[in-house]
């Protein structure tokens, strides 16, 4: 029997610390690859240390969990007291009740109320931006209190009552009974509720996202948004960090709580009790000052009067850029490429002779990039949507026409490029990127015959080694364009019929997936895919010794463009085109296509002998196949904003499917 829990206990380890583990082992991986390792190295430590946009991450996050865990034990503790010296139950229980609440609530139910209340109120004052660092802070505070709360009470009705009682009987106030009598006894308490807050707060992200404003990005976040690309090594390095403070913490937490420690404390403590209330006697016959008054008002008035003066010098030589793009969708200095936030900043200092600062936030998904706008709770810019969503913008006036005499460099873009569907008359965007979905395959596995079209993804010979995309109009898109129907139709009847293709397909798909592929291709875990052009690359650079990925458009396929756009909740519209022509320029664009890996519509880049060069022939063939007739197949194969009554209904089909 005792061997049989010692078994037990050794699978529960393992089963919580093995991912740790892997984690840990893998940020030393010499390699990319996050499947195979290929050697000992800290490299990835260096590349941590050198990506500032990830340690900006890093050092908010940091402020924003130290802040709010110190005001958070502050008001947890004055709650706990007050709590503590309730004397009738009922009263009692319905606090103990109520303070649970935002630990038992769902943090996505917490998360949206918070954020619909601090747009109401920024409406109600008229606010152009809602969310902010301190909607975030407000946020943090709400759901770490309850754990402080927790901590404190119980070391408060543990406590001796008497002490206190005692000490004010004496001629102690009880401001300074609490401070030199309560205070001790339940120190552990607050060090360790503090503690529970910190991590909480350092860990959030639901309830982050829902309220975080631009500017202000915490470290859960920026991972999030990293899908465009695959969480790169050095996120691993930074969670193996972050895993051995919390640790640290969490060690420190125990030894404070500590019950030989503290039952030899207390009685220490008792002793002097007596001592400490007869000196009291006299000192409370002295008039004392309010502490209030004399420490903590002059204290909020210094700091007070000091955020005044520095937003007042901020505002006067500094401006403010808000950027919103897709996540690792910028090249940012890492891995010793060029930082395009960084480079304009100094550009336009020494251009226009004034102090710029770039808030460069980032979104995962064009869906989070739509709600986040349309609901009035933040401003930014300038954004980059993909094109579908660039014409429900348009169509809902959420976007501002382009002054293209601040943007000269736009003469670089290709005329292919010009006129497309979702805006016609090029008024309100500047391609910035545009790709070609096709399908990426294990030429040790797959057999050569077999590829060149979509039916390798129904083919029977390589069931359960097929990936198929985890989200609906792309999935739905591979089995359209395998059947030659029109993408973008309204036909129900078309829409059933690639229902019924890819239910065909279920048994031989291994998963559904969109992130997950980098890893599964990479390690030879699946031998076939459909995926965007450009991720094919970053694979292809990662794979394991034993897998050979190799790529190939099927006819027909999809067509995406992501373009440059300045929504009408933009505050600098100028300094916003600004922005945009200096996006288009060589250098930029040159770096910004290199680390994207994807295909670029400005001829400064397309053209450039260094970009060629650096990319290599099979990626310039890959990414710029010969397309005289690009506009016109683009137009013809390009996904479009569906009405609302077919979104429905694709959402039906798609969770029809899933059930399947």
């Amino acid at each position: 029997m005792k061997l049989a829990s010692r078994i037990y206990t050794a699978i529960i380890f393992i089963f919580l610390f093995a991912p740790i583990v892997i984690l840990l082992i893998f940020s030393f991986n010499e390699a990319k690859s996050l499947s195979v390792f290929s050697g000992f190295s800290l490299k990835w430590y260096q590349e941590l240390f050198r990506d500032s946009e990830t340690l900006g991450a890093v050092k908010n996050t940091l402020i924003l969990a130290t802040s709010a865990a110190l005001i958070s034990t502050v008001m947890g503790t004055a709650a706990s007291v007050g709590i503590n010296k309730i004397r009738a139950r009922w009263y009692r229980t319905a606090m103990d009740q109520v303070t649970n609440i935002p630990m038992i609530n769902p943090e996505i139910i917490t998360g949206i109320s918070l954020m619909l209340m601090f747009v109401f109120v920024g409406r109600l004052f008229g606010a152009t931006s809602s969310l902010s660092f301190w909607t975030m802070l407000i946020a943090h505070i709400t759901f770490c209190l309850p754990y402080v709360i927790l901590q404190v009470l119980p070391k408060l009705q543990q406590m001796d009552r008497s002490l206190p009682e005692a000490a004010m009987d004496l001629g102690c106030t009880p401001i300074r009974a609490f401070f030199k009598v309560e205070l001790p006894e339940i120190m552990p308490g607050v060090v360790t509720g503090m503690i529970m807050a910190f991590t909480m707060s350092l860990d959030d992200f639901v309830i982050s996202y829902f309220t975080s404003g631009n500017g202000f990005q915490t470290l859960p976040i920026s991972i999030y948004n990293m899908t465009k690309k695959t969480v790169t090594p050095k996120m691993y390095a930074l969670a193996t960090l972050i895993f051995f403070v919390i640790l640290a913490l969490l060690l420190l937490s125990n030894l404070s709580d500590n019950d030989e420690a503290r039952a030899a404390r207390a009685i220490r403590r008792s002793r002097r009790a007596a001592k400490k209330a007869e000196r009291m006697v006299r000192k409370s016959r002295e008039p004392i000052e309010n502490p209030v008054r004399k420490i903590v008002l002059p204290v909020f008035a210094i700091v007070a009067i000091a955020a005044i003066a520095v937003n007042a010098f901020i505002g006067r030589d500094t401006l403010e850029l808000n950027v919103y793009n897709w996540g690792e969708y910028i090249s940012d200095g890492s891995e010793g490429s060029f930082d395009t936030i960084d480079e304009f900043e100094k550009w336009y200092k020494e251009t226009y002779g004034q102090k710029i600062k770039v808030n460069y936030t980032t979104y995962a998904s064009n869906e989070d990039m739509y709600n986040k706008i349309s609901s009035g709770a933040v401003s930014y810019d300038v954004i980059i949507p993909s094109d579908y969503m660039i014409q429900r913008m348009i169509n809902e006036d959420m976007l501002l026409p382009l002054n293209f005499d601040n943007i000269p460099n736009y003469k670089y873009i290709s005329e292919s490029f010009h006129g497309l569907y979702y805006d016609s008359e090029n008024l309100y965007t500047v391609p910035y990127a545009y790709g070609i979905i096709g399908i990426i395959y294990d030429a040790n596995v797959v057999d050569e015959a077999d590829t060149g079209s979509w039916d390798l993804l129904w083919n029977s010979k390589y069931a359960n080694q097929i990936l198929q995309f985890n989200n609906a109009r792309d999935a739905f898109g591979t089995a359209m364009y395998k059947l030659g129907i029109d993408v973008n139709t309204a036909d129900h009847a078309a829409w059933d019929a690639a229902f019924e293709e890819l239910r065909t397909q279920l048994p031989l798909v291994k998963s559904r997936v969109m992130d997950e592929i980098y890893n599964m291709m990479e390690s030879g875990e699946a031998s076939a895919a459909a995926y965007y052009a450009g991720d094919y690359f970053t694979m292809r650079d990662a794979q394991a010794d034993n897998v050979d990925l190799r790529f190939y458009y099927p006819d027909p396929t999809n067509y995406y463009i992501d373009a440059m756009c300045i929504p009408t909740c933009c505050e600098n519209k100028e300094l916003a085109e600004i922005f945009i022509n200096y996006m288009l320029s060589e250098e930029a664009a040159v770096a910004n296509a290199e680390y994207t890996c994807y295909a670029s519509p400005n001829s400064l880049v397309y053209e450039s002998e260094t970009y060629k060069e650096d990319m290599g022939e099979e990626a310039i063939a890959v990414l710029y196949p010969p397309m005289d007739n690009f506009s016109e197949l683009y137009n013809t194969y390009a996904y479009r904003n569906l009405s609302t009554e077919m979104l429905d209904y694709l959402n039906t089909l798609w969770e029809n499917l899933k059930v399947n």
